[in-house]
């Protein structure tokens, strides 16, 4: 299924500190445009054992895209009740660093008398001096892989979503650019039938101004002559540009009908639409020559611009 390579995703589980108390975990992951498949981690220490077997899991299953990996986690609500039960539940006090704060206060009012003296919730705030209850390692990584897992399939989901829409966005431009082609095409045999006809009028009067001996030399006139062909041989010629068109538009569709990640071989084929509609206008014989092949650059750009969010 063809993929945008932007997305998110995010997943929770639970995970138990010990005391009766559990922990909120929440795992996140994003993912914006990039030419390849570059990773990133933000995890807090509880969960960076995840991190390889997380790296692997997201290396198998997307092939572009900057895509990261963010997870946080908050001790349940639930918790208040098992710190009455258990006083214990939330943590414990760090005696020896609880008597060097006090100790460290003692010596700053001495310095500042009129200091104000700390109050409980600061000193519960200060690194050390409670141990929270963290739960085991192995608990943490197996609920951090779980919610990664969980949060990947759920980006996945939204990129599929989104690149089911991109694919009908550039559908409809390749019946655009089809339309353009059928409607332009017949008509270039009867534009270069009218531009022969005005170059055959002005040799013709270019022939009478020098055999009059108004006009220029003979070897000028044979330049001339020589540039005029020159110029309408180049014109003429475009049956090959429409072929190659309608070949690159067939391969545009057969991409998009297929599985998989298609976004370069996208980006090559619009490079190549643009090289054959840029020789088209180059070659325009006629204003509405000009303005088709306009149009169909107009189209390729957009769809150029789309096909940029494809995995």
């Amino acid at each position: 299924m063809i993929s945008s390579m932007t997305g998110y995703g995010s997943a929770s589980r639970q995970v138990s500190l010990g005391a009766g108390v559990v922990a909120d975990l929440q795992v996140e992951c994003r993912a914006v445009n990039s030419r390849f498949l570059d990773l990133g981690f933000r995890l807090p220490d509880e969960c960076r054992g995840a991190e390889p077997a997380l790296r692997e899991m997201a290396t198998q299953s997307l092939a572009r895209g900057k895509v990261e990996f963010r997870a946080a986690w908050r001790v349940n609500s639930g918790a208040a009740g098992a710190a009455k039960a258990n006083p214990h539940a939330l943590g414990a006090l760090n005696k020896d660093r609880l008597d060097a704060l006090y100790t460290l206060q003692e010596h700053a009012q001495v310095a500042f008398p009129h200091a104000e003296a700390l109050r409980i919730a600061d000193i519960l705030r200060w690194p050390g001096i409670v141990s929270e209850p963290r739960g085991e390692e192995e608990g943490w990584i197996t609920a951090t892989l779980e919610a990664g897992r969980a949060a990947l399939t759920a980006l996945m989901d939204s990129r599929h979503a989104e690149g089911k829409a991109l694919v009908t966005v550039l559908t409809t431009i390749t019946s655009k650019m089809r339309e353009i082609v059928k409607s332009i095409e017949p008509k270039v045999p009867a534009y270069v039938s009218q531009y022969q006809e005005k170059l055959t009028e002005r040799l013709a009067e270019a022939l009478a101004a020098q055999e009059q001996g108004k006009g220029s030399s003979g070897t000028e006139l044979m330049e001339r002559i020589r540039q005029e062909v020159v110029l309408y041989a180049v014109r003429i010629d475009v049956a090959e540009e429409f072929a190659r068109l309608k070949t690159h538009l067939q391969a545009v569709d057969t991409a998009l009908a297929g599985k998989g990640p298609v976004g370069k071989r996208l980006d090559f084929l619009m490079q190549e639409l643009n090289r054959e509609a840029n020789t088209l206008s180059s070659k325009s014989v006629s204003e509405e020559c000009t303005q088709a092949a306009l149009e169909l650059k107009l189209l390729i750009e957009q769809m150029r611009e789309q096909v940029q969010n494809l995995e």
